[in-house]
């Protein structure tokens, strides 16, 4: 497997997904989860709901929603239970 699975399918509570990009570590944890939308679709609550569903399957430390224009990309803090909003998204490090 590489470390960058595309339109991957997976399952959380019995119920089928599928993400549109994962990134993993060289250890093949999963790192972070892209949704990606067209240009010209708008991202909404709608979107960052859809990717936090995801994530409740494979807990990642980033998530990243993009249309090609505006990028938006959160780390997200499971002790603390909560989330940032990052200016760039982070260079890959292992």
């Amino acid at each position: 497997m590489g470390l960058i699975a595309v339109e991957r399918g997976l399952t959380h509570n019995n119920i089928k997904r599928r993400t549109d990009v994962v990134v993993y570590t060289r250890a093949l944890s999963p790192w972070l989860i892209a949704e990606c939308k067209a240009p010209e679709v708008r991202i909404t609550q709608h979107t960052f709901n859809q990717v936090a569903r995801y994530n409740m399957a494979l807990q990642v430390p980033l998530l990243l929603v993009t249309n090609g224009i505006y990028h938006f990309c959160c780390q997200i803090d499971y002790q603390l239970h909560t989330y940032k909003y990052l200016p760039d998204i982070p260079a890959y490090q292992n």
